[in-house]
């Protein structure tokens, strides 16, 4: 039964939307509960008085409980310690009442939150996200937000450290064409060291990276999504677009590169969309801010980076604690620079380019003598073979003799290693024999003659000969043979002479 006061609530609801479900929704009630009060009113009867409850002398115990715990005991725990304070109600009443006092609670202490309204080109967010799992190692998803024009950038990096991130954040302005006011994040060892009396202690690296392009960084409060919720919405984004689940049907990433085209892909779709809140298109509006956007330096910040090495003009190879670490081809006589991770014990190499600084490179850690090599980054690079030597004509003899086909090679190589005499003159009969026969079948022939290691004056007409190519000899065959055959023998035991019988000729 409602109270009083309920009870002039919802006769008020009734009055002001003339619906028994309209007011029933306001008040949290069923339109019957309605429909009763309005008719005794209309009857002039008296509002029905609830009726007084077992219960009603321990509601200032729940209040207690309540308040103590923040509006979160349980309601199963509050009816066994009423038990033991001599109540005899059921359970069922126990949990209307705590749930009557928590709602009561909240009502005065639930953090309200206001919308942030932000200016142009005044904040950008960013936060991370675990991206998909490439050569069993998972790429991180850094994800930024420009607050005004909603514009969503994220770049794939391979871990977490401050140099990456930097050189993330750097590609981000980069992207946005300029740099804001402020840049706020959660409370990582990259930005924030530790707190005293709840100030943060800035990281030195990040104080220098952030003077370097003259934005300020700041950490929100924690549990703080009206200022933080843009950016954290953008990570969920940008998860279930580019990380393989079962719900998208994305197949798994062979590279680094793929990850980075796709992170691509989703920038281009979600900032041509219209947004929500806005209306309009981020890549719109972000033409607009770019105006209160203030310029970046030219050279990115490369603090954190590591130390320089300057790439050889024609050795894509660099020098760092003694050892020898291979970078790709492209960057031959270009300045690099080169770390060591402690955390994976691997050395990366980072390099410049039109958008910013990027990792070119990482290898494990090598031991000096040990060159590190990638083979990716010796893309025409043929690998020599000691004995294997390349053939290569350097007269008018060589290429008439190698022109004969793969024989001639073969031989060449084989009968160079026996240390064969003569060879030239060989070579030149071999070709004349090319201009009488055909280049196939003497090709056919040198190549058997390098096979079986005949090499001596005479082994390649001898060849050419077996094969029936010699058109100066004459060899019998069944057709031609003066050799007396072995049908006359089946003749023997027949009493026939032309296949007459004897006895016959003798009677005539």
């Amino acid at each position: 039964m409602k109270s009083d006061g309920e009870l002039m609530d919802i006769l008020n609801a009734y009055d002001l939307t003339g619906s028994y479900r309209a007011a029933a929704e306001l008040c949290g009630c069923s339109h019957h509960t309605v429909k009763r009060a309005v008719d005794d009113r209309a009857a002039g009867l008296a509002p029905a008085v609830r009726r007084a409850r077992l219960i009603d002398d321990y509601l200032p115990h729940i209040e207690g409980w309540v308040v103590d715990t923040k509006g979160k005991i349980r309601a199963d725990k509050a009816h066994e310690k009423l038990v033991a304070l001599g109540y005899t109600g059921n359970e069922r009443t126990t949990r209307r009442a705590v749930a009557e006092m928590k709602a009561q609670w909240r009502v005065g202490n639930t953090r309200v939150h206001r919308p942030w309204v932000t200016e142009p080109g005044l904040w950008v967010q960013y936060d991370f996200g675990d991206g998909p799992v490439v050569d069993g190692r998972k790429v991180v998803l850094l994800v930024a937000w420009l607050a005004w024009c909603r514009y969503r950038v994220v770049i794939a990096l391979h871990d977490r450290t401050a140099p990456s991130v930097f050189a993330g954040l750097d590609r981000v302005f980069r992207i946005l064409g300029g740099a804001p006011s402020y840049v706020l994040t959660d409370n990582e060892k990259t930005v924030t060291t530790g707190h005293i009396a709840g100030v943060p202690i800035r990281n030195r690296q990040a104080v220098s990276f952030v003077r370097y392009y003259g934005v300020t960084v700041l950490t929100c409060e924690p549990a703080d999504p009206a200022t933080k919720g843009g950016v954290e919405n953008a990570v969920k984004l940008a998860k279930s677009d580019i990380v393989p689940t079962d719900t998208n049907l994305l197949d798994a990433y062979e590279t680094f590169g793929d990850v980075v085209a796709a992170c691509e892909q989703f920038m281009g779709e979600i900032n041509d969309r219209e947004h929500r809140t806005t209306g309009r298109r981020p890549i719109e509006m972000l033409a607009a801010e770019r105006t209160r956007l203030h310029p970046i330096p030219d050279l990115p910040h490369t603090t954190g980076l590591g130390v320089t090495r300057q790439v050889p003009r024609n050795t894509p190879m660099i020098s760092f604690d003694h050892c020898q670490y291979s970078v790709p081809a492209m960057l031959l006589g270009q300045s690099v620079w080169v770390r060591h991770h402690p955390a994976t014990d691997e050395v990366i190499v980072c390099a410049l380019d039109d958008g910013g600084p990027a990792e070119v490179a990482r290898h494990r850690r090598t031991s000096r003598g040990t060159p590190a090599i990638d083979d990716a980054h010796f893309p025409d690079h043929e690998p020599k073979i000691p004995g294997d030597y390349r053939i290569r004509a350097r007269n008018a003899d060589d290429h008439a003799f190698l022109a004969i086909g793969e024989g001639a090679g073969l031989w060449l190589k084989e009968a160079a290693a026996v240390g064969t005499e003569r060879m030239r003159e060989k070579m030149r009969h071999a070709v004349s024999l090319a201009a009488l026969h055909t280049t196939s079948d003497v090709d056919w022939a040198l190549g058997h003659a390098a096979v079986h290691g005949r090499f001596a004056t005479g082994d390649l007409d001898s060849i050419l000969a077996a094969k029936d190519l010699d058109p100066t000899r004459h060899q019998a065959s069944e057709n031609t043979s003066l050799a007396q055959g072995t049908k006359g023998w089946n003749m023997l035991g027949n009493n026939t002479i032309d296949g007459t019988d004897l006895d016959e000729e003798e009677t005539r």
